[in-house]
């Protein structure tokens, strides 16, 4: 059964006090990108992260985003008393306008570049903090799969379904085919007999059969609908092999097209065209659809 792209999974944990919310979103793309938002002084975990999900996502713009919310005294960033003073010593420094004065604002300080950092963690500390996230993304990454088939399942009902109307269209072009060359045939008797008629002069009877035979291999269009329909039904086995198959889908519908647009240009019957209009409106449908396919 085939899989959407489309998913969504959240997960929380609250471990030593530290509230951890991680989200995972997953749309459709055509190929795999992952966006991966962490909190400060956690990007070490990203190639693990990366990792978990390729092994279980083929296909799809992935954005995963974990939110942390620390209670503890833990929480405090480590303030870099050097880099604040060197900031302070450089603003008493400057000098100012008659009448005017300044204040140094410890707020404002904080805020420079490189006097609050985030606290560092030894090896064991991020070991713990990998293992959790990866927890967490492999638990989220189920309800995403998860979300993923139930998707998958109502694209494959609607895509085979299209599938089969496609092929009720082509039954009626396969069964209008034949009346088209006779009544083909029925229109130039006419016209020649009334042209001979009024002209008094003589066809042979050779010509006719000559321009008959021409125009039937002008317009004739079993090849294209024999690979219509074997496109067709690849198409429905494929939806039913159970795996990433979106890129081939996509391809077989490009065919799909290409073969009923060359049905329509060569037969110029208003019943045919009509079925390669329809052909042409769920072939479009199919294409919308088919994008949404891992």
């Amino acid at each position: 059964m085939i899989d959407s792209m489309t998913g969504f999974g959240g997960v929380q944990r609250v471990v030593d006090g530290v509230e951890h919310a991680l989200e995972i979103r997953s749309v459709n793309n055509r190929y795999f990108k992952s966006v991966i938002r962490l909190p400060d002084g956690m990007q070490f975990a990203e190639p693990e992260i990366e990792k978990a999900l390729r092994s279980r996502l083929v296909r799809g713009s992935v954005t995963i985003n974990l939110r942390m919310r620390n209670a503890t005294a833990t929480a405090a960033y480590d303030v870099n008393t050097e880099a604040l003073s060197r900031y302070a010593s450089a603003m008493m420094q400057v000098e100012l306008p008659d009448g005017v004065r300044a204040t140094i604002d410890l707020a404002t300080l904080s805020n420079l570049p490189g006097v609050c950092q985030v606290p560092s963690i030894d090896e064991s500390r991020r070991a713990e903090q990998v293992s959790l996230i990866l927890e967490m993304t492999e638990a989220a990454l189920d309800h995403v799969i998860a979300m993923r088939a139930r998707e998958g399942q109502a694209l494959h009902n609607d895509l085979v379904g299209h599938c089969g109307r496609l092929g009720s269209e082509l039954d009626r072009i396969v069964g209008r085919a034949p009346v088209v060359l006779e009544d083909y045939r029925e229109r130039l008797v006419s016209r020649v007999e009334a042209l001979m008629s009024a002209g008094k002069f003589e066809l042979e009877s050779d010509a006719l059969c000559r321009e008959v035979a021409l125009y039937a291999d002008r317009s004739d269009i079993s090849e294209e609908i024999a690979r219509l329909r074997a496109h067709i039904d690849h198409f429905s086995e494929i939806c039913d092999s159970g795996d990433a198959v979106g890129r081939k889908l996509d391809f077989i519908t490009q065919e799909m097209l290409r073969e009923t647009n060359t049905i329509g240009s060569k037969s110029g019957d208003g019943a045919i065209s009509r079925s390669v209009v329809e052909m042409k409106a769920l072939i479009d449908r199919i294409k919308e659809q088919v994008q949404n396919v891992e």
